[in-house]
């Protein structure tokens, strides 16, 4: 009796694990994302060096990881923190400028890839990672500055240690919402006075934006933590 006891015992455990395995694994397939690449260029020179030098499976591969090191910036661990987005995919196409990001979409221009000069991957991946957080970044319905939107995106970059010699030091610049690597730094500076603090931002923005936030959060105002961080540098 006693064994027939212990064999109901692990028998209910192993459905218990069972069942939990499989519930794990449905919930990862409800908050998984899809990766894909759409190659528009043709024989382009741009397209030809992307597949040569990057290729597409390292592309999902960074697209995949950027998007967890997003989350991890962002303190999203809970999917009910983050956007819905089911798919993202990557257009490699022959057109202007460097990237931009739309509707779960990413473009990057081949002629800017073909043209480049210093090292591509850790340039591509780069924009990977700051186009990757326009697609889960919260933009306050569309109220936040077009400035900080860029500030955080290249936030990421510079926090992935992607910085590109041409970006401004740390202290330059000529407003905090000048945005891009000039906001970035700035953010940084902020993120340093608490520690989480573009998370913190990035989630009260998921609703609209005012720029009480940094009072909120920081205890001064925006351009007073702009000064301070002007005087810090010597600017």
């Amino acid at each position: 009796m006693v064994f027939l006891r212990v064999s109901e015992t692990i028998m209910a455990d192993t459905l218990l694990f069972t069942c939990l395995l499989l519930f794990l694994a449905a919930m990862q397939g409800v908050h998984a994302v899809d990766y894909a690449i759409n190659d528009n260029t043709g024989n382009s020179g741009g397209g030809v060096r992307f597949r040569t030098e990057i290729g597409a499976q390292s592309s999902l591969q960074t697209m995949s990881s950027a998007t967890d090191f997003i989350w991890d910036i962002f303190q999203q661990t809970n999917p009910s923190d983050r956007k819905n987005v089911p798919k993202v995919t990557l257009f490699i196409e022959n057109g202007d400028g460097v990237a931009f990001a739309i509707n779960n979409e990413i473009h990057v221009n081949a002629n800017y890839l073909g043209n480049y000069t210093g090292d591509l991957r850790k340039e591509f991946n780069g924009v990977l990672y700051h186009e990757m957080t326009h697609i889960w970044q919260w933009n306050g319905n569309g109220q936040t500055p077009g400035g900080l939107i860029e500030g955080i995106a290249d936030f990421v970059r510079l926090k992935a240690n992607y910085i590109p010699s041409h970006w401004v030091k740390p202290g330059q610049g000529d407003r905090w919402d000048q945005g891009y690597d000039v906001t970035a730094r700035f953010l940084e500076y902020c993120d340093g006075l608490r520690n989480g603090f573009v998370a913190e931002l990035n989630k009260k923005m998921r609703s609209g934006y005012n720029a009480g936030f940094f009072v909120e959060l920081l205890g001064k105002t925006v351009d007073q933590l702009w000064s301070d961080y002007k005087a810090k540098y010597g600017n």
